[in-house]
């Protein structure tokens, strides 16, 4: 009989700590909402399957516009460079036509100027420079003139 109580009392220390574990309630909530979230999880397996068509083609949209945009950018770069080409080649019909000209313009001024070379030459000729060289004789010719010529006016003054 001893060893029945000694038996017995460990029972009794297992039922008291048994009685004060915590009540089960809680386990019971979780386990209604596993039904739930496997519904929405099937709901959003669902979106996911129609969703990705959309996300697709809205990264490829975003792609194309990327390529739209340097598609764009290039054809500007083409435009402008054309345009840039355009200007170079009139500039350089413009200096081309402006070289011409210039050389048009000095031809002409050397024929003028071997003209005028010709005329000062014959110029010079005729001035007979030997002879102006000689200006003290002239002088001389000329006072001796000077003076033959008021001889005869004051010949002429005193007959008249």
């Amino acid at each position: 009989m001893a060893d029945a109580k000694t038996k017995a009392a460990p029972k009794a220390a297992a039922k008291k700590a048994a009685v004060k574990k915590a009540p089960a309630k809680a386990k019971k909530a979780p386990a209604k909402k596993k039904p739930a979230a496997k519904t929405k999880a099937k709901a959003s397996t669902k979106a996911k399957t129609r969703a990705r068509p959309k996300a697709i083609d809205t990264g490829r949209n975003a792609l194309l516009a990327g390529l739209g945009v340097y598609g764009k950018a290039y054809d500007q770069v083409l435009e402008q460079f054309a345009n840039l080409q355009e200007q170079v080649d009139e500039a350089q019909t413009r200096l081309s036509e402006r070289r011409k000209q210039a050389e048009d313009l000095y031809k002409s001024l050397v024929k003028r100027g071997t003209a005028v070379e010709k005329e000062a030459l014959k110029a010079l000729a005729d001035l007979e420079l030997d002879s102006l060289a000689d200006r003290s004789k002239l002088e001389a010719q000329m006072k001796k003139a000077k003076s033959r010529f008021d001889d005869l006016k004051t010949k002429f003054g005193k007959t008249a």
